[in-house]
């Protein structure tokens, strides 16, 4: 194996996605850097914060637990006035011509499908959407501010430092006075119906995604570092099945030795490149 291709310039995915009819796209955090979210590792892959919470904590401690919705309540309204950037629209650009058969993406913020992706796989779930752990009911993250905010009267939500998924940093003064409010239905603990550091991604949506991959013809990584193995694997399974492999990404991969090409650049004007030549 010689090693991927390496390069700073659009034309050579141009090329490779013209030979390539159909692709399934992998997208991650650096996918909506430009729209204002900040991601969580720097260009090796290495954390630029304290690691997230993991769904453990979540469900054990009634302190992780405040902690995170004190920080929640500050970073949601960051999160909800996002709005899709150049690469999501080129992306969903690039479906409605048919070259994309779909995106696997690994962000919780729904941008895909507000830029036009129709076929999308939200791999980690969707932060605008809460679920009772007791009892299974969903509820709107934009009403459970609303609840947030009256049972927190003396707290405001501006001002907040961005952070990855809207979980800013508070002071631990603030987390230890929040009010939580529990499920209107059985009074159980309510989370983000996202998939928390150190919790699986549910076998029916990862099922889904293999289809989808067994489907295509190739696959494209876009702004993830493939760290966690809830990307990395179909990225594994796609080089095993012999499928042509490209990446556009900034920094560094886990996988960078299974591309067939790595295009290093801004995922806001590689993107809009290659849709406008394809």
């Amino acid at each position: 194996m010689t090693g991927p291709v390496i390069t700073d310039a659009p034309a050579p995915l141009i090329d490779l996605m013209r030979t390539v009819p159909r692709w399934l796209v992998l997208t991650g955090a650096g996918m909506s850097t430009a729209s204002g979210i900040p991601d969580y590792r720097d260009a090796d892959g290495a954390w630029k914060r304290q690691q997230p919470m993991t769904g453990q904590a979540f469900r054990a401690s009634p302190a992780r637990r405040q902690r995170y919705w004190a920080g929640s309540f500050s970073g949601w309204p960051r999160v909800a006035a996002a709005a899709p950037n150049a690469a999501h629209r080129a992306l969903a650009a690039l479906e409605a011509a048919g070259c994309v058969a779909g995106v696997v993406t690994q962000n919780v913020d729904r941008l895909h499908q507000r830029a036009g992706s129709r076929r999308v796989v939200d791999l980690h779930g969707r932060l605008d959407r809460l679920i009772c752990l007791d009892c299974g009911g969903r509820y709107a993250r934009t009403a459970f501010q609303q609840r947030l905010a009256a049972a927190n009267p003396d707290l405001s939500a501006a001002d907040a430092q961005a952070a990855p998924d809207g979980d800013s940093p508070v002071a631990a003064a603030r987390s230890q006075r929040f009010n939580v409010p529990d499920c209107r239905r059985c009074g159980g603990v309510l989370k983000p119906d996202v998939v928390f550091f150190g919790e699986n991604v549910p076998r029916r949506r990862v099922a889904r995604v293999r289809r989808w991959l067994a489907d295509a013809d190739g696959l494209l990584v876009v702004g993830s570092s493939l760290m966690i193995w809830s990307g990395l694997r179909f990225v594994r399974a796609a080089h095993a099945a012999g499928q042509p492999l490209a990446a556009v990404n900034l920094g560094r991969t886990r996988a960078d030795d299974l591309f067939d090409l790595r295009l290093t650049a801004d995922c806001t004007a590689a993107l809009p490149a290659v849709a406008a030549a394809l």
